[in-house]
């Protein structure tokens, strides 16, 4: 028989650096999960991406046993990677702060796919382009025919 849920939790924790302290340790106990337990398995499995800040959504059950499943890094720090800028533009419309190419968007998509609700690649890059453009990053040339 399967387990009864209790609920889920939705978290952003760098690869590779869960520990007990804020905001790990209050929002896993506040559930009744054990907290070092699952920073160890958390770390485990994210090694090969530390650093790179990752969602992760955790179910946890009756009998505070607790699954998770580990994101992709969102689209935003990846366009923030792929332009090699700290932040984005305060006012998108008006300041713009990097330029990125259709072919890094496409890698983008590439990755993130898994996450997004979309069908096909290129409604993808539509999406991140979006993201891109809010962020005051804009793509440089125009939209790809895509195969």
């Amino acid at each position: 028989m399967a387990k009864e849920i209790a609920g889920q939790l939705k978290l952003q924790i760098k690869g590779g650096a869960a520990n007990p302290s804020p905001p790990v340790g209050p929002a896993l106990g506040s559930k009744g999960i054990n907290i070092m337990d699952f920073c160890k398995q958390f770390n485990a499995r994210t090694q090969d991406k530390a650093g790179k800040i990752l969602p992760v959504v955790i179910t946890y059950y009756v009998d505070k046993s607790f699954d998770f499943v580990v994101k992709q890094p969102p689209v935003a720090i990846q366009l923030l990677e792929a332009s090699k800028v700290k932040g984005g533009s305060a006012e998108p419309n008006r300041k713009k702060v990097a330029e990125i190419t259709w072919d890094q968007v496409k890698a983008i998509a590439e990755d993130k796919m898994v996450d997004l609700n979309c069908f096909t690649i290129e409604s993808a890059m539509r999406m991140v382009a979006g993201t891109a453009r809010s962020m005051g990053i804009t793509v440089k040339g125009a939209f790809p025919d895509v195969q």
